[in-house]
């Protein structure tokens, strides 16, 4: 245990939490609630919001320069899906993982299985007690703020890969402090590309919500944004009871609502199945 908690000291230290002398650095939040402001997109002021579908995706796109680990990490979480769905796409890279993913949404005979689906998957990325330790280690220091703080670097660090650019920022916790355990994607790479509702929130959202909080200790709230494709991340808040995300509307261009459109015609489609 001791030799663990020398670990979990250089993993802080290695993440900005202590300073190279060894003396903590002060937690960075404040009790001022910042600010943010939501930019749409308008051709007139009457003439209401437009989504990013609706201007032809025009908003210019900040590109991912892969790192050194990227493949390393895109291959085995490709692997552990296809480990679980059973099935694997002929095509290779990013596109092939997409397929899998949609796959597994479609495998699930209730959102929840395939919400139980992708936790295993989270799960069996991670060392056998790694997340225990983590959650009766680090999670209890400074009342779960750290906790919270290591997890958004570690998510910067190494899953744009996935989500594409993103960065850091401050979000308002529940005791009303303001602080830097917030995670900003620019334009999520998964939800662009899989263009499915369902398999953002049944594949992504609700699953990585409950893996942080069921089993890193870690609760946190997504929110994806369906119009620009952006999604903020929330560690150390608790999503709602009652997620109105699942009365989501199917994007237009999403690929299984084109195909149910295409089967029946007469059917007025007003809600993601998958949600």
């Amino acid at each position: 245990m001791g030799s663990f908690s020398r670990y979990g000291w250089r993993e802080m230290k290695a993440l900005g939490v202590v300073g190279g002398s060894g003396a903590p650095v002060p937690v960075v939040c404040s009790s001022v609630r910042n600010h943010r402001f939501r930019v749409s997109f308008s051709s007139s002021p009457s003439s209401g919001p437009k989504t990013v579908e609706q201007v032809g995706i025009a908003a210019p796109k900040s590109e991912y320069k892969p790192g050194v680990f990227d493949d390393l990490f895109l291959n085995l979480f490709r692997n552990k899906l296809v480990q679980e769905v059973g099935w694997d796409s002929e095509k290779p890279g990013y596109d092939g993982l997409i397929e899998v993913a949609n796959r597994l949404m479609m495998k699930g005979t209730t959102n929840t299985a395939t919400v139980e689906a992708a936790v295993r998957i989270l799960r069996s990325l991670f060392p056998p007690y790694l997340l225990e330790l983590y959650k009766m280690l680090i999670v209890p220091i400074g009342g779960g703020k750290i906790a919270a703080m290591m997890v958004a670097r570690v998510t910067v660090l190494t899953c744009q890969w996935l989500m594409g650019p993103c960065k850091l920022n401050s979000v308002d916790l529940p005791d009303g402090i303001s602080c830097s355990s917030g995670v900003y994607v620019e334009r999520c790479k998964y939800l662009e590309e899989s263009k499915c509702v369902g398999i953002c929130t049944n594949t992504c959202k609700f699953p990585t919500q409950s893996f942080f909080k069921d089993h890193m200790g870690v609760p946190l709230l997504m929110e994806p944004n369906f119009g620009d494709y952006s999604c903020q991340f929330k560690f150390g808040v608790l999503p709602p009871l009652d997620d109105t995300i699942v009365k989501e509307p199917c994007l237009e261009a999403c690929p299984n609502a084109s195909q149910r459109r295409t089967v029946a015609r007469n059917i007025d489609i007003t809600a993601c199945p998958k949600t």
